[in-house]
C-alpha cells in the first residue's frame, strides 16, 4: 500500500499517470481571496485536475458559475442553497435558480439539505428548501449534491419520497456511522470521503466503513478551506484547506481500503466523471 505525506507545496512522488477530481471546494470563500490563482495553480500542480466548486446561496452559485467560466475543463460548479442559507430562498428565487441550473458550467444541484446541528435556519425553511431543490434537480436532469447533519430521518424520508425522480445524488462529506452508510447504500448515493478521514478524533470509525462502499460510489473532495487533513506533516501554518492535500485523502482512503493510490485515483476520477458528466482533460 502506498502512503504518502505532503509537506508544504512539494509534489507528491506518485505516479505520473495518475490525477485526482476533487469533486466540492468552497473556493469562492473569502479565505482564498488573496490567492485564489495560486490554489488553482498548487492544485494542479499535485495532479488535481478538475475541481467542483460548491455553490451555496444563490449569490454563491453565480459566484461559483463565474469562476468556473474562468477555468474551462478543470472548474465546474453546484448550483443550490446549503440548508444554513434555506430561510434566504423564497418561492420567488426558484425561477432564478432553475436557470442557473441549466448553464453549462453547472453539473449539480446543491450543496441541499438538512442541518440540524447548528439549525442557522429554521427546520421548515430547511425542509421545504430541500424539496424545491429535489424539484428542480429531477426537472432539470441534474444529479444533487446532498449535505446532512443530524437531521438523518427527515433527511431520508425526503430524500425517499424523491429519490427515483433523480439522476444520481451524492452524500458529501460523509461522517456518519454504519446505520446511516446502510441506508444511503440502499437509496443507491455514492458517498464523497473527505479529510474527516484523516481526524484521529473523529474519523477513526470510518477506517472501518470504507471497505464496505463498493468501490463504484466512491469519491473525494476537500471541501476546502474546510477540513484541513490534521495528520499533515509538517502541519501547515494556515489551518485553511486547499484542493491541492486531496491526495493526501486519497492516500488515507486507499490504506483503509487496503488498494493501491493507482487503483484509488482510477475509480474515483471514474466515478466523478460518469456522476458529474465531466470532460476528460487532454493532459
Amino acid at each position: 500500500m502506498h502512503r504518502a505525506i505532503i509537506s508544504g507545496n512539494a509534489i507528491p512522488h506518485y505516479s505520473s499517470a495518475m490525477h485526482w477530481i476533487d469533486v466540492g471546494a468552497n473556493l469562492t470563500h473569502d479565505s482564498f481571496d488573496r490567492d485564489r490563482p495560486a490554489v488553482i495553480e498548487r492544485a494542479r500542480a499535485h495532479r488535481v485536475q478538475q475541481m467542483i466548486v460548491t455553490g451555496a446561496s444563490v449569490a454563491g452559485s453565480v459566484a461559483a458559475i463565474e469562476l468556473a467560466r474562468s477555468h474551462p475543463g478543470m472548474l465546474f460548479a453546484t448550483a443550490g442553497v446549503h440548508p444554513h442559507h434555506a430561510a434566504q430562498l423564497g418561492a420567488a428565487d426558484l425561477p432564478v435558480l432553475r436557470q442557473l441550473l441549466t448553464q453549462p458550467e453547472v453539473v449539480a444541484a446543491g450543496e441541499c439539505g438538512l442541518d440540524y446541528y447548528r439549525d442557522l435556519s429554521p427546520r421548515q425553511a430547511q425542509l421545504r428548501a430541500f424539496e424545491w431543490q429535489l424539484r428542480l434537480a429531477a426537472d432539470t436532469g441534474k444529479p444533487v449534491f446532498l449535505h446532512q447533519r443530524d437531521a438523518h430521518q427527515d433527511f431520508l424520508a425526503v430524500l425517499r419520497e424523491h429519490r427515483h425522480k433523480l439522476k444520481a445524488a451524492l452524500a458529501h462529506c460523509f461522517t456518519a456511522g454504519e446505520r446511516e452508510l446502510e441506508d444511503y447504500l440502499a437509496l443507491e448515493l455514492s458517498i464523497g470521503i473527505t479529510g474527516w478521514l484523516c481526524d484521529e478524533r473523529r474519523g477513526e470509525h470510518l477506517r472501518d466503513l470504507l471497505p464496505r462502499i463498493p468501490a463504484g460510489r466512491l469519491m473525494l473532495e476537500t471541501d476546502a478551506p474546510y477540513l484541513l487533513p490534521r495528520d499533515l506533516r509538517p502541519r501547515p501554518k494556515s489551518r485553511r484547506n486547499e484542493p491541492m492535500y486531496l491526495p493526501h485523502v486519497a492516500a488515507a482512503l486507499a490504506a483503509a481500503r487496503g488498494e493501491s493510490l493507482e487503483q484509488c485515483a482510477a475509480y474515483t476520477c471514474a466515478n466523478a466523471r460518469a456522476f458529474f458528466a465531466l470532460p476528460t482533460p487532454r493532459s
